[in-house]
C-alpha cells in the first residue's frame, strides 16, 4: 500500500561571494604586475636610457698661445748735445789766442737706422766723408720774370705809338648812350695788344671800343735792356658832342 518515491536533490551551486571573491582576487594580481614597473623604476634595465640622455662632454679648448713678440728692439742712437758749456772746475792762469775761424755747416749723414746725425756730434766729427751740401742756386733774373708784370712801381708805363680812335657805333648815337670801356691787357715784347679781358662798359660800345685796341701798338718796356711782357689797364671814353 505504500509506494516508493525517490525526488533526486539538484547539484550543490556555488555561492555567489565565492565567485566574486575569486575575480577580485584575480583582478588585483594583475592590477600590480602592471603597476609594479611603473612604480619601482630603478628595478627595470636603465643602460640603454643613460646611453640616449647621455651627452658627451665637449672637447677642451686648448689654452691661447701668447703671441711671441714679434718687435725686435731698436737701438736708439742719442744724440749727443757738443755745444752745451759747462763752467771749467779749475781756471787756468794762462789762456791760449784762439783765432776767428769759420766752421763748416752743420751737415749730417745717415745713420744705419734712419737717424739723422749732425757734422758738429761725436760720429759726424769722426767721419771723413761728411762734405758740405751744394750751395743753393740763386734765382736768375729770367725765373723771376716768369710772367708778365704790372705796370706801377719799377715797371714804367708802355708809350703809345699807335693809337686808333674807334668808330662811335650808330646804334649808341641814336639812344644818347655815352660812357667809359675799361679793359685789361697783356702788351708783349713786341708791344702788340695780347689777352684783352673786359672790365666794365655799355654793351652797345664794347664792341667798337675793342677792335680799336687791338690795333693799338706801344714801345716794348725794357728791363735791364730786354723787352718784358706788362699788363695794364686801358680805358676808352665814348663822349658825344654837345
Amino acid at each position: 500500500m505504500f509506494t516508493q518515491t525517490f525526488i533526486q536533490e539538484p547539484a550543490d551551486r556555488k555561492k555567489p561571494f565565492t565567485i566574486f571573491f575569486s575575480l577580485s582576487l584575480q583582478l588585483s594580481a594583475v592590477c600590480i604586475a602592471i603597476l609594479t614597473p611603473l612604480i619601482y623604476t630603478q628595478a627595470l634595465p636603465n643602460m640603454q636610457l643613460r646611453s640616449v640622455l647621455s651627452v658627451p662632454a665637449p672637447p677642451v679648448a686648448a689654452p691661447p698661445k701668447s703671441p711671441a713678440s714679434s718687435v725686435t728692439p731698436k737701438n736708439v742712437i742719442r744724440r749727443l748735445n757738443t755745444r752745451a758749456l759747462f763752467a771749467p772746475i779749475v781756471i787756468p792762469k794762462r789762456l791760449n789766442a784762439i783765432s776767428d775761424v769759420s766752421t763748416a755747416p752743420d751737415v749730417g749723414i745717415p745713420a744705419s737706422n734712419g737717424v739723422d746725425i749732425g757734422a758738429n756730434s761725436v760720429i759726424g766729427l769722426l767721419s771723413p766723408s761728411s762734405e758740405p751740401g751744394p750751395a743753393p742756386t740763386q734765382p736768375t733774373s729770367a725765373s723771376k720774370r716768369a710772367g708778365p708784370l704790372r705796370v706801377g712801381g719799377l715797371v714804367a708805363e708802355a708809350n703809345l705809338v699807335r693809337k686808333v680812335q674807334p668808330a662811335y657805333p650808330p646804334l649808341a648815337k641814336s639812344a644818347r648812350v655815352q660812357g667809359v670801356v675799361e679793359f685789361t691787357a697783356t702788351i708783349s715784347k713786341e708791344g702788340n695788344i695780347e689777352n684783352l679781358q673786359l672790365v666794365r662798359g655799355h654793351p652797345l660800345l664794347i664792341n667798337a671800343a675793342k677792335q680799336a685796341v687791338l690795333q693799338w701798338k706801344y714801345r716794348p718796356t725794357l728791363l735791364n735792356g730786354q723787352p718784358l711782357e706788362v699788363i695794364t689797364d686801358i680805358l676808352v671814353n665814348f663822349t658825344l658832342a654837345q
